[in-house]
């Protein structure tokens, strides 16, 4: 009987809570770490922050520094810091076992079920309604129309366009082979043309002044002006960086990419190519030896890079290059609502350089919304596919990809009817909201995960467990002020 090197108990004995015990078998050698190598294997991170980059940093980030002034950005500095070590926390787990963290979250008291039908409905909650596709109609209403809807029946041609891109995104995800290899390659794609874009026009239009008070706020060493909106801020904390139920998907992504234990674990396929890949419920572990460390230290160097250089970095900039063209361009006794920001910046640089660079912009906004809604189609199917795998065996009937696929025509057609039930700030101010109480409560369950589950060798530093102790209480703090909130306005207490 195998018996890891750091432990007495032997494999089958060990604690692998509500859930199965794992198979046994080698970490897989990773390929040899080098500059070359690195572009062949990292991935993840540039999906995740393809749809990071989103209505944060078109809405959220201009609206609050525009009204709050720059000093409010060091919440972005902070709120990303914290999510890369929730994600790489998230990650850890996946590459010891092959599971996505949710999985690992399953194996908590009180059971499987119970956890799968509240990560389903809190999903649900957050991502179904599709505020960035909203945000899409109208970014593409505005670039025909040269303005935002003025009417109910202009209201009405927004939307339709906005059910057009709901099913454009479903296209997308059902081109390819692998739907996290199309993701990927759509991924790169965006981010290129967005921070180029980005990095052009800030270059053009910001004075070199500015630039360095948008660094000073990022680093908290601006002053904040007018009374906060703790709505407003709630959400920008949870979509500067991916917010919810996109941060827990990343090992969902590195499973299927194939890091660490996930390449034993099969990808969600393409059903309509035919791809029916055998996705395994229960995960793979490796014995602790000194072969199999020396593998870990390569994977985990490869997934340092994907989420500190690639995601968090990218996420800082994207904001960066948002935020400060706003604060430079729009003045502030503009009062925004919405997509006001975007359409505001837009025309400013039409009328002051060049009429096309109204559509340029908002071509621009375009791509940075869409890849939102995108990433975020992928998420909550691909979360809710993951989650009924494990919870409920008789679902495993049908091959995962077809599971993918019902559940993605599903939720499609709910987004269809739920886009017209607000405005775009309303429904993306939901998703901000919801955010918060999934990271304070996912925060607490990865790092018991982490530390049961996983052998000492593995387990968290005592640093990383802190941070994500503080990621749950800033988290947690932004619900219960979101409560209170709540609770004042229905007259519940003074």
């Amino acid at each position: 009987m195998n018996a890891d090197n750091s432990s007495s108990i032997p494999v089958d004995e060990q604690d692998h809570g509500c859930l199965p015990a794992w198979d046994r078998a080698d970490l897989p050698e990773p390929l040899p770490f080098g500059l070359v190598n690195l572009f062949k294997t990292i991935g993840p991170g540039a999906i995740l922050l393809a749809a990071a980059i989103g209505g944060g940093e078109w809405i959220a980030g201009p609206l609050a520094t525009v009204k709050f002034g720059r000093g409010i950005l060091w919440i972005a500095t902070v709120a990303v810091t914290l999510q890369t070590i929730f994600n790489l926390e998230a990650v850890r787990y996946t590459l010891y076992t092959g599971e996505p963290i949710l999985t690992g979250f399953m194996r908590l008291n009180p059971g499987p079920r119970f956890w799968a039908w509240f990560y389903i409905l809190i999903g649900v909650a957050q991502l179904a309604t599709p505020a960035l596709a909203a945000a899409c109609g109208a970014v593409l209403f505005a670039a025909i129309v040269g303005r935002t809807p003025n009417s109910p029946y202009e209201e009405a041609i927004q939307h339709w366009i906005a059910t057009g891109v709901i099913v454009f995104a479903v296209v997308l995800l059902l081109s390819g082979k692998s739907i996290e290899r199309v993701l990927e390659r759509l991924s790169w794609a965006m981010i290129i043309f967005i921070f180029g874009f980005l990095i052009t026009v800030n270059i053009i239009f910001v004075p070199w002044a500015d630039w360095r008070t948008t660094i000073e706020g990022f680093a908290g060493l601006q002053p904040t002006n007018g009374h906060l909106d703790i709505v407003l801020l709630a959400t920008f904390a949870a979509t500067a960086g991916s917010g919810g139920l996109g941060n827990l998907a990343i090992s969902n992504w590195f499973r299927d990419k194939g890091f660490g234990m996930g390449s034993l674990s099969g990808a969600i396929g393409n059903a309509l190519t035919g791809d029916h890949s055998v996705v395994k419920p229960i995960g793979t572990t490796f014995p602790i030896n000194p072969e199999n460390l020396r593998r870990w230290r390569t994977w985990w160097r490869y997934s340092l890079l994907d989420q500190v250089t690639l995601w968090a970095f990218g996420c800082i900039l994207g904001m960066f290059l948002n935020v400060n063209l706003a604060a430079t361009l729009i003045p502030p006794d503009v009062q925004l609502k919405g997509m006001g920001a975007g359409t505001y910046q837009a025309q400013f640089m039409a009328e002051k350089l060049w009429s096309g660079f109204w559509y340029l912009a908002l071509l621009n906004g375009f791509w940075i919304l869409f890849s939102t809604h995108l990433g975020n189609t992928d998420v909550l199917v691909r979360l809710v596919s993951d989650i009924s795998w494990v919870a409920f065996p008789k679902i495993r009937k049908w091959p995962m990809s077809r599971l993918y696929a019902v559940l993605l025509l599903v939720l499609t057609s709910w987004a269809v009817f739920s886009v017209r039930f607000g405005t775009v700030l309303q429904l993306f101010e939901v998703l901000g909201i919801v955010a918060c109480p999934i990271m304070a409560i996912a925060s607490l369950q990865i790092l018991r995960v982490n530390t049961r589950f996983l052998p000492p060798e593995l387990r968290p530093s005592l640093w990383r467990r802190a941070g994500l102790v503080a990621c749950s209480l800033a988290y947690g703090g932004f619900t219960i002020a979101l409560l209170v909130k709540l609770a004042r306005d229905f007259g519940w207490f003074a």
